[in-house]
């Protein structure tokens, strides 16, 4: 098969330089290869069976519009929110791209309200509560998607492509790329015919999360020049909405930060989900992690975020995914291949939670098929000491955030460590191969992996 662009994976950052080169260019022969299927079938049985069935691969992390979208799909409209992509590209570009990005949303489909700007007094008053607990309030717009509404969204983004004739190849694996002479021209893939072999003029690795492990190795084997980065490990909380409603009402989404003592590491939250449910999530190799829905229509009695400590390493140590994974296997082990649920007074108190303990809660977990279990004797003490201690300072600017009824799943994991060196039009040290998104190590989030394929699609409809 010949291409002038293939496309390996089809989440936002892969969506979106399909869009844009095909609205430039719509002669470009684009084909994209996506693991998974259609957003029109992607269902999780659990909904109808009540516990995790381990699809192959993964119905919530793979397939049309990737994982983060297929989870909340919250749009951070800020630049400072999703990663370091502006320290590659600039501020300005970055700020601008999203503005772009943003409207292409709305044209598809997207609520018209932006939460976060209508109380600025209100969020002065969060913002001093959080300087009083030792911690930095990130005022970021979000425009909500929804769980639901963002895959009728993508939907109309999927039907959009085939209609103009962009090749989707769905359940197709990219298995290797083709590089010759310092050049990629072209993958291998597998699909439910065998193997096929796409040769092109330029190819875009654009795999998410999910596939941050596999690009780490396919650097190695092809020198690819890549560093390790950051990784983030941590717990999903859980607490009643009556805990969060201020924040709830007047940021939808309030991202804190601290440095907590003794590590001093960075620990944020993210993904705030207000009324959401906690979800689970398959990655290859049977690792179940955390993650967290919010639905427009649907809600819960309970508000949902993740706490996570950032790590870094150090030579000599340079395999930061494989350690997270390691960690991850550790609390699936001690949950029997489920996620382990643990409320935060009995880690106060040194002691698990018991089944019969969370029956009697205030808090009740939304995750249904989670164990009661005891989380701290997977998380490594470092990871576990910065959550405790962090949430300890939130409870002081979030009265009840740290109640002995709070709940703490585990664990939450972010593979986006490994970082592909690129310049600022997102060129490797391969001549014509390009790595976007979360699997590139320069994004964390629905809003700047779509800003990174947008800017991508201009620049290969300038190049072909």
């Amino acid at each position: 098969m010949q291409a002038d662009v293939v496309i390996v994976g089809a989440g936002p950052s892969g969506i979106f330089t399909a869009l844009r080169l095909n609205a430039l260019d719509p002669e470009a022969n684009i084909v994209i290869v996506e693991k998974g299927l259609p957003v029109e079938r992607r269902s999780c049985p659990k909904e109808q069976v009540g516990h995790c069935v381990g699809c192959t691969p993964c119905r919530i992390t793979t397939g049309f519009s990737g994982a983060g979208a297929f989870s909340d799909g919250k749009l951070s409209l800020s630049h400072e929110v999703g990663g370091d992509l502006p320290e590659l590209i600039g501020t300005d570009l970055a700020q601008r791209t999203i503005e772009e990005v943003d409207r292409i949303y709305l044209e598809f489909g997207a609520d018209d309200r932006v939460e976060g700007l209508d109380s600025p007094d209100a969020i002065r008053h969060i913002r001093l509560r959080a300087i009083q607990a030792g911690l930095k309030l990130v005022d970021c717009p979000i425009r909500h998607l929804g769980t639901e509404k963002a895959q009728e969204i993508y939907l109309r983004i999927e039907r959009h492509l085939l209609e103009r004739g962009v090749e989707i190849l769905f359940s197709h694996d990219c298995r290797d790329l083709i590089i010759e002479n310092g050049r990629c021209s072209g993958i291998f893939a597998t699909g439910p015919d065998g193997e096929v072999r796409i040769d092109a003029r330029a190819v875009v690795v654009a795999t998410g999360r999910r596939g941050a492990d596999w690009l780490e190795h396919l650097c190695t084997a092809h020198d690819i020049s890549h560093l390790p980065g950051p990784v983030d490990m941590g717990v999903r909380v859980e607490v009643r909405n009556e805990v969060m409603e201020h924040v709830n009402d007047v940021l939808y989404e309030g991202k804190l930060i601290g440095y907590p003592n003794p590590f001093r590491n960075k620990v944020r939250t993210f993904c705030q989900n207000p009324g959401g449910f906690v979800s689970q999530e398959n990655y290859d190799g049977g690792l179940a992690v955390v993650n967290g829905h919010s639905y427009k229509e649907r809600k819960s009695e309970n508000t949902n975020l993740a706490v996570l400590v950032t790590h870094n390493f150090r030579e000599p140590f340079n395999q930061p995914i494989a350690y997270a994974q390691n960690v991850g296997r550790l609390c699936n082990m001690l949950g029997d291949g489920h996620i382990l649920v643990q409320r935060f007074g009995d880690i106060l108190d040194g002691k698990r939670t018991w089944e019969k303990e969370l029956s009697r809660s205030n808090v009740q977990p939304t995750l249904v098929d989670a164990v009661a279990g005891d989380i701290t004797s997977a998380l490594p003490y470092r990871t576990m000491t910065s959550i405790v201690n962090f949430m300890l300072a939130v409870d002081e600017a979030i009265p009840g955030f740290a109640s002995a009824e709070t709940l703490l799943y585990a664990p939450e994991l972010k593979f986006y460590s490994n970082r592909v060196r690129m310049d600022e039009r997102f060129n490797t040290n391969v001549r014509g191969l390009h790595c976007l998104g979360d699997s590139s190590g320069w994004t964390r989030g629905l809003m700047m992996a779509s800003v990174m394929g947008h800017l991508m699609g201009g620049y290969l409809a300038e190049e072909l």
